[in-house]
């Protein structure tokens, strides 16, 4: 019991260091200005205010900025799931020359840091937009593109275990009934993984959501095409910045991602249980 009690008691304080970030977020994005600029900062305050909540949804074309952001996450997450699944499949259910070597440039796809590789996409999606102006700089796909390279091999990697936790005798077993492989595949194996679809869905949108710098890098001056976190670079001053505003800003952007896991923790849960046992 006394060893249980001292477990408790440091998950608690890590919880607590986590959630601290968080807090001090949503406490100054309604703190009131005068509190939020002061030599002596207080963990709590008597006068909430919604005046940063106010500045934030204020800015022109902010509505635009958080549907560009939602479209090129959903996106993200619903085409990396779709190729992540028939590619975890084959790679699972099928033996080909190269099969080892590609799993293992999976792993070292993921090793390689994104700053490193930030120039060398600038200019390729450079190049791009003259072949195809949508996946180009200043455009959405874009971003799309990018986000769904960095996520598909991570979800394939995870994917794959899933997969191969499906005994091979349910698929003879549908066969001889008669089912197709494109039927097996969506009918019987997609709901199986599906633990797994959650779990790389909430990392894929988590990614795509946040991301700043491929943002910054790839749109450049289409005002209209640019994403929820450059918005926030609004109150970003040379001489003093708004941290009420970025706060709240802040606070805003974290409401889908917590909305998104609030839908699918279950099978969040289910889906991480999974990939460790794999």
């Amino acid at each position: 019991m006394k060893g249980r009690a001292v477990a408790e008691t440091v998950t608690v304080l890590i919880a607590a260091v986590v959630a601290f970030p968080l807090y001090w977020m949503l406490l100054t994005a309604v703190k009131p200005e005068a509190e939020v600029i002061t030599a002596n900062p207080r963990p709590w305050t008597l006068s909430p205010s919604l005046d940063s909540f106010v500045r934030t949804l204020t800015v022109q074309n902010f509505g635009r900025y958080f549907l560009n952001s939602l479209f090129v996450a959903l996106v993200v997450v619903v085409l990396s799931l779709l190729v992540a699944f028939l590619a975890a499949t084959a790679l699972t259910r099928f033996r080909f020359r190269g099969r080892t070597t590609l799993l293992v440039m999976l792993l070292v796809v993921q090793m390689v840091p994104v700053e490193a590789l930030t120039i060398p996409l600038f200019f390729m999606m450079k190049s791009v937009r003259d072949v195809a102006p949508a996946f180009g700089l200043n455009h959405l796909g874009s971003l799309v593109l990018v986000h769904l390279a960095f996520s598909l091999p991570f979800a394939i990697w995870m994917l794959r275990g899933f997969v191969a936790a499906v005994p091979v005798e349910l698929e003879e077993a549908a066969t001889l009934d008669g089912a197709s492989r494109f039927r097996f595949l969506w009918q019987i194996l997609f709901p199986l993984v599906a633990p797994g679809l959650v779990a790389t869905s909430v990392l894929s949108f988590i990614h795509a959501w946040n991301d700043f710098l491929f943002a910054k890098t790839f749109i450049i001056s289409a005002a209209e095409n640019q994403t929820l976190p450059l918005a926030l670079q609004v109150f970003v001053k040379p001489d003093q910045n708004d941290w009420g505003a970025i706060m709240a800003g802040s606070t805003l952007m974290t409401i889908p991602v917590l909305i998104f896991f609030i839908l699918v923790q279950r099978r969040l849960v289910a889906g991480l249980a999974g990939a460790v046992k794999a």
